[in-house]
């Protein structure tokens, strides 16, 4: 565990969206609501060029949360040390307001998925797991925040739910939560489970940003529904309920629209940021 005191997350309660280059010129023209942005760390990990030159004009302006898509913090290996150190380099001179990855793996032996793959929830795993988080705070000398995964199936080895493994690990490394609204939505709809108790039950307490975005609909070989966490579409209503309860219950909370493929003009993007930004407006901190 992190010796030190992790260092707080410092992202404005406020809407956020994930950047791509292609919004550069609109978001700091006409940012509208927008008073952070996130990166997918691993799209800034070079030297020079004309993304870090974009990254550091917009630090100027507006807060970063920086998300990690290539630890691989589930997998069963050790952390891949030149990653690592890549990371913390990023880190270091960006200073950014938050840091998060995601609870999953994507690594075996020598060879690299990419997807983000779910896990049992088992003694073994969040040992394995907790580990890896304190190697991460310890590097990076910050708290970090792990998210939710969008699940497909259950796994029959699992030994407890996926809340009591997030708490569980939140207790033992000090990490903070990643609340990725559309997962809980998407898990819940393949799994046939209550998406209202699932938010009812989790640790709101320790969530430092949530997330929101699209997915696809498609349905299994039974007919029956199957959701997609693809992030190329908007948000859809009951997506929008469900944060609206989880903000309620939670208070405030920095809020993401996440939408990573098939992109929309800016406009669009900026419309569903004014959305969340109601819809935070609507809650006292």
């Amino acid at each position: 565990m992190l010796d030190a005191t992790p260092s707080p997350n410092r992202l404005p309660c406020a809407t956020g969206v994930g950047y791509k280059a292609a919004y550069f010129d609109a978001i700091t023209a006409d940012p509208g609501p927008v008073a952070w942005v996130e990166i997918h760390a691993e799209n800034y990990m070079g030297e020079g060029g004309r993304p870090l030159a974009q990254l550091r004009h917009l630090a100027e302006r507006f807060a970063i949360s920086v998300h990690g898509v290539g630890l691989s913090i589930g997998g069963e290996g050790p952390l891949d040390r030149d990653h690592l150190a890549r990371l913390k380099h990023l880190i270091g001179w960006l200073d950014p307001a938050s840091f998060s990855e995601h609870l999953a793996w994507s690594t075996h032996e020598t060879g690299f998925l990419n997807d983000l793959l779910p896990l049992p929830y088992t003694q073994a795993t969040l040992a394995r797991v907790a580990d890896h988080i304190d190697e991460v705070q310890d590097a990076l000398g910050r708290r970090m925040l792990l998210e939710n995964p969008s699940t497909y199936l259950a796994f029959q080895a699992s030994e407890m739910s996926e809340i009591d493994f997030l708490s569980a690990l939140t207790r033992r490394t000090g990490c903070g939560l990643l609340l990725d609204v559309n997962n809980v939505f998407v898990s819940a709809t393949n799994q046939q489970t209550d998406a209202t108790s699932y938010i009812d039950a989790f640790p709101l307490h320790t969530v430092g940003e949530i997330h929101l975005g699209g997915h696809s609909e498609d349905a299994d070989d039974h007919g029956a529904p199957l959701l997609i966490d693809s992030h190329d579409a908007p948000v859809v209503d009951p997506v929008w309920a469900l944060y609206a309860h989880t903000i309620a219950r939670g208070g405030r909370k920095p809020t993401l629209i996440e939408w990573d493929s098939d992109l929309p003009d800016w406009p669009v993007l900026r419309a569903e940021a004014e959305r969340a930004h109601g819809v935070l407006e609507g809650v006292r901190p």
